[in-house]
């Protein structure tokens, strides 16, 4: 029942995101912000670890989780350094993801050449 309610987690996520995608003039970049926003927002009220502790690694792998990762590290941070932890701890938990995004992204550039 968990690898089943891990796929039907990511899955409606999708869902959502294709229904808006086809249904406005919202490109991919703007889902994906909303998505990272709601993210966010359900970690501030702490809904998303609930989404974890029911759904296991399917909550864990939409881009909703980018959003979760950043306020829980900088709201962990902030408990023990107070308001200058909020900064702090923003990156905590994203640093390994965003260092790969930005080396890899570096050397497919070199590898790959860009369309006209």
């Amino acid at each position: 029942m968990y690898f089943i309610n891990s796929f039907l987690f990511c899955g409606i996520v999708c869902l959502i995101a294709e229904l808006i995608l086809d249904n406005t003039k919202l490109t991919p970049g703007h889902i994906t912000a909303i998505f990272v926003c709601v993210g966010s927002a359900l970690d501030a009220f702490s809904i998303y670890d609930f989404f974890i502790v029911k759904v296991g690694g399917g909550a864990l792998l939409p881009i909703t989780s980018f959003g979760h990762s950043l306020i829980h590290g900088a709201l962990l941070a902030a408990e023990s350094h107070g308001i200058i932890g909020l900064l702090m701890g923003v990156f905590d938990l994203t640093a390994a993801g965003i260092t790969a995004a930005i080396i890899f992204t570096f050397v497919f550039t070199l590898i790959f050449k860009a369309k006209d």
